[in-house]
């Protein structure tokens, strides 16, 4: 068998391998960055309408925020991704929830559900 056979073989077998490893891994961090800022946590999924409307929210109002207030998606598209920690601790029950904890990691706003930017916004100004 010659040399070019083998690296073929080889790369038959890992590459399915490696993108399964790269595909089924989790993305979204078990913790949140710690930092002295408010903090941000929105649990959502890719198959949830409202998660998607929520999202765009996001992206259109946290560029402002960015250097004031740390912000993390948590995906929870498995069963898989309810063995994530911060699900637990903060006892997601549904998606969307947005969770808003203070400088000090105090829970102070949670959304459960979609919510509007103006009420999103208002919530980001008082945190401290």
């Amino acid at each position: 068998m010659s040399k070019k056979s083998i690296i073929t073989i080889l790369a038959i077998i890992i590459l399915p391998l490696v993108a399964f490893w790269g595909l089924s891994w989790n993305k979204d961090a078990t913790a949140i960055a710690d930092t002295n800022l408010p903090q941000i946590i929105k649990f959502s999924s890719s198959m949830c309408l409202e998660c998607k409307e929520v999202e765009k929210i996001f992206n259109e109002i946290m560029p402002k925020y960015k250097d004031k207030v740390s912000y993390t998606t948590i995906v929870v598209d498995s069963r898989k991704d309810m063995n994530n920690k911060l699900i637990k601790k903060y006892n997601i029950t549904l998606v969307p929830t947005v969770v808003m904890l203070d400088s000090k990691g105090k829970e102070c706003k949670r959304f459960e559900g979609a919510a509007e930017k103006e009420e999103y916004i208002e919530v980001i100004e008082g945190l401290k």
